[in-house]
């Protein structure tokens, strides 16, 4: 890993979404063998396949998310960690789809074992000459570039792109979900244009931003469910990056299982805004004099509020507002000085 080298990675966020697009509106390399798997599995099951996504770390945020949206539209698809004992046998109805941008997560390579000869074996990487390809029959491809810091920035966006379009060309036409392929190419150059939008005016907002979120006991980043994959990047970040303490909370959630520390902590929230829920935690924080900032819509008492083209589409946000922890967390690399607040114990 390369942190230094973090920063030239997130300045080629914009370029590569376009990239994405391109090779999305262009079809994915080998897009129609995986339709080909799907009719198999469906053939072999009730009309449409089972579908496991496999992943650790930032490759499992994103197949949560897809495996919840694909859920709501009736799919069958569901999202493990890959290091679980705990995994479906191999069947002619279910596909799975295993995820590394690496290629090479010891936990994804093993989880994959027992599916190897299924037929039914999709592989998504950055890589496609790793070892995830040599066990997977089928191999598609993230195109997100060469993350020279070896963080996993771009490529959890790509997954997010990527893994759409499979698990969507995996059922049969006329399914719901063969609706997000078209759909696919217009939403990255979207995203493209908000990360754009986030680096053009990171001047405006990098310092207010990450002096609200400095704290010596660490920073808590709540989304809502539908974007919680942006919550648990984004600790992912500023604990990987300048290795600070970070957590993740879904908001609605967050009442029930972290509000206790606003009590007693120097309490800094990063809050993705948009969750029916976002209130409630607020009022908690503001009568415990927490501090936050709002990102993607304005939240009344934000110390900084953060927008961008597009932050009121859900789609459009989960491949972008993570870009603010991932500056500030490239920040407070530059700065090793902060976090630097003092802990104190909060009252109410």
């Amino acid at each position: 890993m390369e942190p230094s080298s973090f920063i030239d990675d997130l300045n080629r966020v914009p370029e590569e979404l376009h990239r994405v697009a391109d090779a999305l509106e262009a079809g994915l390399p080998r897009l129609a063998e995986v339709e080909r798997i799907g009719r198999d599995a469906a053939a072999r099951g009730n009309g449409v396949p089972r579908v496991l996504l496999l992943g650790m770390g930032s490759s499992n945020y994103a197949a949560d998310i897809v495996a919840r949206e694909a859920r709501e539209s009736g799919a069958h698809v569901v999202a493990e960690l890959a290091s679980t004992r705990l995994l479906p046998s191999a069947a002619e109805d279910l596909v799975v789809v295993a995820i590394s941008a690496t290629g090479g997560s010891v936990e994804i390579l093993e989880a994959m074992q027992p599916y190897d000869r299924s037929g039914r074996l999709i592989a998504i990487t950055n890589k496609p000459q790793s070892k995830i390809a040599s066990i997977a029959g089928l191999t598609i491809e993230q195109h997100a570039g060469v993350e020279v810091s070896g963080i996993a920035c771009r490529t959890f966006r790509h997954t997010l792109l990527v893994l759409r379009a499979v698990v969507a060309a995996l059922h049969p036409a006329g399914h719901p979900l063969r609706q997000w392929i078209p759909q696919l190419p217009p939403l990255a150059r979207a995203a493209a244009a908000a990360n754009e939008s986030l680096l053009n005016t990171k001047d405006d907002w990098i310092r207010p931003v990450a002096n609200a979120l400095a704290s010596q006991t660490g920073t808590w980043v709540l989304a809502p469910v539908e974007r919680i994959s942006s919550a648990r990047q984004s600790a992912l970040m500023i604990r990987e990056v300048p290795r600070h303490t970070a957590y993740a909370s879904e908001t609605g959630d967050w009442s029930h299982v972290d509000v206790y520390l606003t009590k007693t902590q120097d309490y800094r929230a990063l809050v993705y805004a948009g969750s029916a829920w976002d209130e409630q935690a607020l009022g908690w924080m503001r009568e415990r004099r927490s501090r936050w900032v709002s990102v993607g819509g304005d939240l009344p008492g934000a110390e900084a509020t953060v927008r961008y083209p597009g932050d009121d589409d859900p789609r459009i946000a989960q491949l972008s507002e993570l870009l603010v922890a991932e500056q500030v967390a490239a920040h407070w690399l530059e700065h090793p000085d902060v976090p630097a607040s003092t802990p104190e114990r909060r009252a109410g």
